[in-house]
Parts: structure tokens; C-alpha cells; sequence
């Protein structure tokens, strides 16, 4: 089994290099990395080619919007299963692919999802928050649930009978396309319960409230076009089940308190950190 993983780059100096190296580091080797730069102005294109045989294509263009820039990837992918990597963004294992690779031919589906973790930008041994995945039901997309989109990967098939990225959603088009795949056209899938991808913070939709905002306008208009009953009330659900991912930050930031040290009976001080 191909894999074919597509890497969007814009100016992506920064942490390329380390994307690249955990794709090389895999342990399974029929992997199809193909890079998509739109016209970087920084020190990408020389990462780029530096690591030129280990690439199997590349090409720098001005495109329209990241999403436009996967579906020029994908187009050029024959691989038989097709994953993305964010440039700034790891493959957490070396035995990622190896598992991913095992799970189709174990359970005989068109895709499958896993676990995440967003990770500080300059430390990524340092989690900041925990996305991990449940066993797949279909009926989880009525409730506000996707699956985290670094860790989606299907057969290449799915794009000739159900369709790209539809860039005009921008930051919902990931949405759109796992809701048109799973949901509405009922593409079958399974939970790889393993850590997939370290992902460093931050986030075109979340940066502020007006984009998150906008962004939840966007799902909601992706939930309405692929038949997700009460699209208003579940766009309004989906960012309240990111709530659990941040068990791990609030843990440890609790953990961190030392004893408290009793100055008058009832009245505790704690140490300032």
C-alpha cells in the first residue's frame, strides 16, 4: 500500500526541516511526499531542495489559499491512500505510517483518524493539548464531533466519487469534506487509537473571537449543505467538545500548586509561582 502525504508551504522556513525529517524517519518506506509551495520568499525553497531526493515531487506556484494548494497535491498523488502534514507540524513516531498502513488492510475501510496533540512551537515534548479520538459512529456529526482533521487519511478513490476541498469554506473546509465523506455520503471509517500527529499551537480559525466567529458561520453553512439536522444548534456544539482537550493543561497547571502553608485557621496561602 502507497501512501501519499501532501505538505502545503508558504514561507515555512522555520519548521520545515523538522516536518521533512519525520517523514523520512518512518519505518515504512512506500511513501509519496509530495510539497506544495506557493511561491515562498524566505529560505523554504532551499529546504526544499536540500532535501530534494527524499521528495518525490515539488513545485512552488502562487495559488489561492492553502485548501486550493492540497487539491493541486492530491491531483498529483497516486498513492492509495492519501494523508496530509502540515509544514510546521510532526508526525509523532517513527511507526505512524507503519500503523496507519495496518489498520486499512485490518479493517477493510475507506479511512481512518487518530490521535493529536497541539504542542508548544519552539518544544514540541511539550503538550499543551490532547485531541484523542473515539471508536467511529456516525451519528457522533449530529452532536458537534469531527475527527481531527491532521490525523484524517482515505483512499484516493473517495476524490473521483465524492470530491476535493472546497476552498471557498476556507478555514470550514476541512470540516466540509470529513462531513461530506463520513456523514452524508456515508464513507466508512475506523478510530486508530495511536498518536499521529504533534502539532505545533495556533490556528487560522481560533486566533481571535471574530474569526472564531466566522469560522462558526462557516461550519454552519457546511453542516446545512451536507444534511446535519439542527446545523444552527450543532455549530454552536462543535467548539464545546474541544472542552476535554484541555484536561492535560488544566492538570498540570494544578499539579504545579505546592502545599498550602495555614498563616490563621481557614485562611490558607498558597506560594506564588
Amino acid at each position: 500500500m502507497k501512501i501519499s502525504l501532501i505538505t502545503v508551504t508558504y514561507n515555512s522556513e522555520k519548521y520545515l526541516e523538522d516536518c521533512i525529517m519525520s517523514v523520512i524517519k518512518q519505518n515504512y518506506k512506500d511513501i509519496q511526499h509530495i510539497i506544495i509551495d506557493g511561491k515562498s520568499t524566505d529560505g523554504t525553497i532551499s529546504i526544499i531542495e536540500r532535501y530534494s531526493p527524499y521528495i518525490s515531487h515539488w513545485i512552488s506556484e502562487k495559488d489561492n489559499g492553502m485548501y486550493d494548494a492540497i487539491n493541486k497535491g492530491m491531483q498529483m498523488a497516486t498513492g492509495d491512500v492519501i494523508g496530509l502534514l502540515n509544514s510546521d507540524d510532526l508526525l509523532a513516531s517513527q511507526g505512524v505510517i507503519s500503523a496507519i498502513v495496518k489498520c486499512f488492510e485490518e479493517n477493510n475501510v475507506d479511512s481512518l483518524y487518530g490521535d493529536l496533540e497541539y504542542v508548544d512551537q519552539h518544544n514540541p515534548e511539550k503538550v499543551l493539548r490532547l485531541w484523542r479520538g473515539q471508536s467511529y459512529k456516525r451519528k457522533r456529526f449530529k452532536f458537534g464531533w469531527m475527527p481531527a482533521h491532521p490525523t484524517f487519511y482515505f483512499k484516493k478513490e473517495l476524490l473521483d466519487r465524492f470530491g476535493s476541498y472546497e476552498s471557498h469554506y476556507f478555514t470550514a473546509a476541512d470540516y466540509e469534506l470529513m462531513a461530506r465523506y463520513l456523514f452524508f455520503n456515508r464513507v466508512s471509517s475506523v478510530y486508530l487509537p495511536k498518536l499521529i500527529v504533534r502539532m505545533r499551537k495556533g490556528g487560522a480559525s481560533n486566533s481571535s473571537l471574530y474569526r472564531r466567529l466566522r469560522a462558526n458561520r462557516r461550519d454552519y453553512l457546511a453542516m446545512k449543505k451536507n444534511m446535519i439536522p439542527f446545523p444552527f444548534v450543532v455549530s454552536l456544539l462543535k467548539p464545546v467538545r474541544k472542552l476535554p482537550q484541555y484536561k492535560k493543561l488544566m492538570y498540570n497547571f494544578f499539579s504545579k500548586k505546592k502545599k498550602a502553608k495555614v498563616v490563621f485557621p481557614g485562611v490558607l496561602l498558597y506560594p506564588v509561582e
